[in-house]
């Protein structure tokens, strides 16, 4: 019997990886890699030459039965009529649209309270921008950078054709489509995109499948007037918000992918990287990720909405049809680079001075909020140690300190998607702090219950190849894909370390 080939497509911040993949059994075939240029804004070009480079390394896509993209949220890509990109793409790191989206929120919140909303103008902003599309405005969301383009770049506004995301531009491109000449047709109208990524965008909502087109105006009229904003919004190709298992109206160009396989390659609606690397593990209701990299992002699968009315939960969608609640730390396993430089330690050795100390570091609580924090939001917060005396200030104890200001940090996301009615039964531990056999052996105390160790794996790409199975099948659920776990972690929950971590945050 002929393997039927599948490809998942990651693109992130930092690289594309493409992952062709046995359809029936899930198992990587071949992969490739090329990295993406550093910064906050970047030509989307880059991504395009990434792809057609990862895919040559992969052995090409000519065998590749479905495809779809998986990709970073948030990165606002706006297209002119020709299918030209106006500007780089601002992306989900970049923090120019800080005041934007401060000014966003008191913009919704102007209006008089009503019924039992507060009197604060930006705490009620908040709850009506989580009421109308699950989330309240940070800078990383798509809405923000169009504000800030409509305010610094008002004629770039005006060239606005398409708003579109990083995955749904790749996708698009896959499709055959780009840029055309003047006069010519760039059919912006085949962009597509997923319930996940859309809701990222914040003028998007969910839980009703629809756009908020008058968000979208909202933050135009600077750059145009009120009611050229509204035409101008109307106006505006947004792409096609795709079911689960939806296939794309168009197929790959088969230039690109499926040139071997009759009837050509079929593109999946892909989805963003938290929503497919949680397809990727296999994650149903009940499961939470914890992926500890750079940042830390604690990711649920809920049934129903969850609307978080102080803004600190992202109320995404996920990529089956449920929904992502979604708690994201900026401070993640670069805490533990910060012990180690202070100890001048590497990881094994902060480890073994860690397991020498008692659970609470004989009294002393790291809160690290290094570069300020999103949860809780403090912004312009530092990092603190408390509870130090001449008694207890060892290393030992310190290196406990800073394992134990991670840990309790994801906790703090944890304690706020299950505030909001998530159910938490198994929590997947993944990235790259994981590795750490100090954060593997110390989480389930801290936690609360025990962390199931996933091996370390592409899992957007998995997620991304998954998906593309799925459409393939037509089936009414994902392929059974076997998950590789590398161990269950256990131990005695120590409630005190989590309660005093608390009293020391406030």
């Amino acid at each position: 019997m002929t393997r039927v080939l599948v490809a998942g497509v990651d693109t992130s911040t930092q690289s594309t990886k493409v992952r062709i993949t046995d359809a029936a059994t899930g198992e990587q075939v071949r992969f490739g890699q090329a990295k993406h240029p550093d910064g906050t804004s970047v030509n989307p070009e880059f991504w395009w030459e990434a792809f057609t480079k990862a895919a040559e390394q992969a052995g090409g896509l000519d065998d590749v039965a479905a495809l779809a993209v998986g990709g970073q949220q948030h990165g606002m890509v706006i297209l002119d009529k020709q299918g030209n990109v106006i500007r780089d793409a601002m992306l989900w790191n970049d923090t120019s649209s800080a005041p934007q989206a401060a000014a966003l929120i008191d913009k919704l919140g102007a209006a008089p309270a009503e019924g039992d909303e507060p009197d604060d103008v930006t705490a009620r902003g908040k709850q009506r921008w989580v009421k109308a599309v699950g989330s309240s405005p940070v800078a990383s969301y798509t809405l923000t950078k169009v504000a800030w383009v409509a305010e610094n770049e008002p004629e770039n506004a005006k060239k606005i054709a398409a708003v579109c995301l990083p995955h749904d531009w790749l996708s698009w491109r896959i499709a055959g489509y780009g840029p055309v000449a003047e006069g010519e047709d760039a059919h912006l109208e085949a962009l597509f995109t997923d319930r996940s990524d859309a809701s990222g965008t914040i003028y998007y909502d969910a839980a009703h499948d629809e756009y908020r087109r008058d968000l979208i105006a909202m933050v135009l009229a600077p750059a145009e007037g009120e009611e050229a904003a509204k035409a101008h919004a109307d106006a505006i190709v947004l792409p096609t918000v795709l079911g689960p298992r939806e296939a794309a109206a168009v197929k790959a160009d088969p230039a690109i992918a499926g040139k071997d396989v009759e009837g050509g390659c079929i593109i999946g609606p892909g989805g963003g990287d938290n929503a497919m690397a949680s397809l990727g593990l296999g994650m149903a209701v009940g499961d939470v990720s914890v992926s500890l990299g750079t940042s830390g992002v604690a990711a649920a699968i809920a049934e129903n909405p969850v609307y978080d009315l102080t803004g600190a939960i992202s109320g995404f969608a996920d990529c089956t049809g449920h929904y992502l609640p979604l708690a994201c730390t900026i401070n993640g396993s670069r805490i533990l680079d910060a012990g180690r430089a202070a100890l001048g330690v590497d990881y094994d050795e902060l480890a073994e001075l860690a397991f020498k100390a008692e659970p609470g570091a004989g009294g002393i609580t790291l809160v690290p909020y290094f570069d300020g924090e999103r949860t809780p939001n403090r912004p312009d917060a530092t990092a603190s140690l408390t509870g130090l005396t001449l008694h207890n200030t060892t290393k030992e104890n310190l290196a406990r300190a800073f394992v134990e200001g991670l840990l309790c940090s994801q906790r703090d996301c944890l304690e706020l998607i299950r505030s909001l009615g998530a159910e938490i039964n198994r929590i997947l531990l993944i990235g790259g702090g994981a590795k750490s056999v100090a954060i593997r052996t110390l989480a389930p105390s801290i936690l609360g219950m025990d962390v199931t160790r996933p091996a370390t794996d592409e899992y957007v790409a998995i997620g991304a190849a998954r998906q593309a199975a799925w459409v393939l099948s037509g089936e009414a659920e994902p392929p059974t894909w076997q998950l590789t776990i590398e161990g269950v972690e256990t131990g005695e929950p120590t409630e005190a370390v989590y309660e005093a971590y608390a009293k020391a945050r406030g």
